[in-house]
């Protein structure tokens, strides 16, 4: 071989060489919040192959001619945002369904299901979401008749803001034989009125009697409603959702826009508890994946504090005659943790009432004995009793939170409780300081499922009109540090993924976000106002303003 051969062929593989090593993606000009705390802040993020190849001051040396640079032109970057508990379908039907999110009104709700009525055809049912009584004038649950005169010829059920109770019409009761002589099930509550005729709204359990009539969605349904709650996670800057208490049907959707490469987010899918499927996963054991990972279970111990059914030891204040509904006992809970520990399986379990806080902690106290890694988790953990605060630091239980849910709540969540028991709701420093890891999420569609909303209501403890001036409890509100550690490395904390995600560090995924203004830095009122413009996954815009 000649020399100028042989130079040639060396030149170009040394050219071959530095195109391999260049950059896919660079992002410049940016503030960028990292979660490392060796490196907080950096300026310059390059990325290869789906990963991040180098982050800090300048990262020109990667960029080539085929690099994609995006220039940020001083904006800030974060890791992408992890929501620690949704429901991803539910928000995707929500999207599809009447929302009634806000509306103050029992009248306006009708209005609503007589328009859908109007053109629906007969028999067809109409479902909607997201009423909420405690925005009415009269704070009282409603009654089938209003729904009934607007849609006389149609089943309608309409799911309550925190998905524990069902409005039904007549036609809807008739169908699913809810009459006189119908029995509360175990964990559930028919509400009735003075002669004892179901009045029209089933609580937690009961809530089955009329939702088993709905026809079930199709296939193609339930991916459609997978895909489009998805797209709107990322549209809103999240890169990963736990989502909380699914059935087999959804594991199935997920396989699917997986094999299609559909997915715009990572999903952590935790198995109904209640779910058939649950048996087979245990007997296969966990799944592991870049975009879909199987290895938690989600039980439910009560039900909500809006409805009066989170399980209270002492009965509510404003009902004196109800303590709530648990709906899984210590023993019952002790029974799944013990199987789940086993074959490799996390365990997250609702519980907002301190009753229901109390037979979580206690049947995972029972199961792990002491401190451990195996990540159980309480979601929610509203409301717990001051003694009970310890234990979550002594079995190394993760307390899994709604920042939004306190700044919803906080219009009458005291009157629920008194004001001896509030002092242990929606306590966040006080878990932190406990050294307890605090992931942060919002319950879409329960609330917004914006995460710069769960992020202002963290550091704030306000609504959107900056009240109550100061925060609610302002003492347990979170720094912006905090905050931001609580969606983002807390979450993937808690789905045993914080190697990979939840920080922007070399070798990590490419997983982060552009916002339209610094919510570190802004006046905290503006926060909430703050949108993404972009959304990376794996070095891949999923989403762009």
């Amino acid at each position: 071989m000649s020399t100028a051969r042989a130079a040639l062929i060396g030149f170009c593989l040394l050219a071959v060489s530095a195109a391999a090593q260049n950059a896919e993606l660079a992002i410049t000009n940016a503030r960028i919040y990292t979660v490392n705390p060796r490196q907080p802040r950096a300026f310059a993020m390059a990325v290869r192959a789906g990963k991040i190849v180098a982050i800090g001051d300048d990262v020109s040396r990667l960029v080539g001619p085929s690099t994609k640079v995006i220039d940020a032109h001083g904006l800030a970057v974060l890791p992408g945002l992890i929501d620690s508990h949704g429901h991803v379908r539910a928000l995707g039907t929500a999207l599809e369904t009447l929302d009634l999110r806000g509306i103050k009104s029992e009248r306006e709700i009708a209005a609503k299901v007589r328009d859908a009525a109007a053109q629906a055809k007969p028999g067809e049912w109409i479902l909607g979401r997201a009423w909420d009584q405690n925005l009415w004038a009269v704070k009282e649950f409603p009654t089938a008749k209003s729904i009934s005169d607007a849609a006389p010829n149609n089943p309608v059920a309409l799911t309550r803001v925190d998905g524990h109770a069902i409005w039904a019409n007549r036609k809807a009761l008739e169908l699913a034989d809810v009459n006189g002589a119908t029995k509360d099930p175990q964990g559930g509550r028919v509400m009735r009125d003075a002669s004892g005729v179901p009045a029209g709204v089933l609580l937690d359990n009961a809530q089955v009697l009329v939702s088993q009539k709905i026809p079930e969605p199709s296939p193609e349904q339930i991916e459609r409603r997978i895909l489009r709650a998805l797209t709107e996670c990322a549209r809103l800057g999240m890169t990963t959702v736990h989502d909380a208490g699914v059935p087999q049907s959804d594991i199935d959707a997920y396989h699917s826009l997986v094999a299609k490469g559909l997915l715009p987010v990572r999903v952590y899918a935790m198995i109904a508890g209640k779910s058939a499927a649950l048996d087979p996963w245990l007997a296969r054991g966990p799944e592991l994946g870049d975009y879909l990972t199987v290895r938690s279970i989600k039980l439910v111990a009560d039900g909500a504090l809006g409805s009066r059914g989170a399980a209270m030891l002492q009965p509510y204040a404003d009902d004196p005659a109800n303590r709530g509904l648990l709906i899984l006992d210590r023993a019952a809970i002790r029974a799944v943790a013990a199987k789940a520990v086993a074959k490799g399986f996390q365990v997250n379990t609702h519980a907002i009432g301190d009753a229901a806080n109390r037979a979580a902690l206690d049947a995972y106290a029972d199961v792990l004995k002491g401190p451990n890694d195996k990540r159980f988790r309480v979601e929610h953990a509203q409301i717990v009793a001051p003694e009970d605060f310890a234990k979550f630091r002594k079995y190394s239980v993760l307390a899994s939170m709604q920042p939004t849910h306190a700044t919803s709540d906080m219009p009458w969540a005291a009157d629920r409780v008194g004001p001896a028991r509030i002092q242990g709701a929606y306590a966040w420093q006080t878990l932190m300081k406990l050294g307890v890891h605090l992931p942060s999420g919002s319950d879409f569609p329960v609330e917004n499922p914006n995460p710069i909303w769960g992020f202002y209501s963290a550091v704030t403890r306000e609504d959107h009109d900056a009240m109550p001036a100061g925060g609610w409890f302002p003492t347990q509100k979170m720094t912006r540090e905090e905050a931001l550690r609580s969606w983002t490395i807390e979450g993937a904390y808690a789905a045993f993924q914080e190697k990979s995600k939840g920080s922007l560090e070399t070798g990590k995924l490419a997983d982060f976000i552009m916002l339209s203004d610094d919510v570190m830095t802004i006046p905290e009122a503006s926060i909430w106002k703050t949108h993404v413009k972009l959304t990376v996954l794996s070095g891949k815009i999923v989403y762009q303003e």
